[in-house]
């Protein structure tokens, strides 16, 4: 990207915290908080940072492939099986690790509120709204049922472009899929090994392309919907493209 918009594509190792797959497991008996549901967005709720650049028009930089985005299975709302892939492939997809209990503004809660903003601005377009989908996961299987992930929909108008909401039957099931996109998750642990307080992870959120290919990854610094739009734009223009031959 040019020196207008101060970005960097994440390397998935970068900043990695060690997944602790006892912990995780151990939420299963853990007490938790209710979950919340994605309500529309709550202007209340600070803002991450604000956007000291312009970005660059959609087209004008190239989205470089990071990595191709990890398959394994998951529970959609309804609780029926899926492979990953569908929720992957297909579409340009904007994919974030949540958990519905999380209480940080900076967190979880940000992650929803700028996908109900990017959601709304792609039905707004003819050229987005069947190109586009967003997915959320949960890292938080012993709680985040797909119950619990339907009752967390439940604030989500219809608007025509889809978001999924998806968990995973079991912790062993969710850690290749962190330990694949390289989304840190982290719980501390009282002196029984019993989790002690909420999941803390860095948050991350995936733009992948139509060929399952994870394409930029933004953090907090960088979650702003006008950036996120026009990657978005910018893979649509490169899909119009002619591809060339191969040799």
């Amino acid at each position: 990207m040019g020196s207008s918009a101060p970005r960097r594509s994440a390397d998935p190792r970068f900043g990695r915290i060690i997944t602790v797959l006892a912990a995780v497991a151990a939420l299963a008996t853990a007490a938790g908080t209710g979950p919340g549901v994605a309500h529309e967005p709550d202007d209340r709720l600070p803002a991450s940072v604000t956007m000291d650049f312009v970005p660059p028009p959609p087209g004008s930089y190239a989205l470089h492939a990071i990595m191709r985005a990890p398959d394994g299975p998951v529970l959609d709302r309804d609780g029926r099986s899926r492979p990953l892939s569908r929720f992957t492939s297909g579409k340009i997809t904007l994919l974030g690790f949540i958990y519905t209990s999380c209480a940080d503004p900076r967190g979880c809660p940000l992650t929803s509120q700028v996908f109900h903003t990017v959601r709304h601005r792609v039905s707004e377009d003819p050229e987005l709204r069947e190109r586009v989908r967003l997915v959320s996961l949960s890292f938080d299987p012993a709680r985040d049922t797909p119950a619990v992930m339907r009752h967390y929909a439940a604030g989500v108008p219809r608007n025509g472009v889809e978001w999924a909401f998806l968990t995973t039957e079991l912790p062993r099931t969710l850690v290749p899929l962190l330990d694949g996109f390289g989304q840190d998750v982290r719980v501390e642990l009282d002196a029984r090994g019993r989790p002690a307080g909420p999941l803390a992870h860095v948050l991350k959120v995936f733009l992948i392309d139509e060929r399952a290919v994870v394409r930029e990854i933004y953090t907090t610094s960088y979650l702003f919907t006008e950036v996120i739009l026009n990657d978005i734009k910018t893979l649509r223009l490169e899909d119009k493209m002619p591809r060339r031959a191969a040799p």
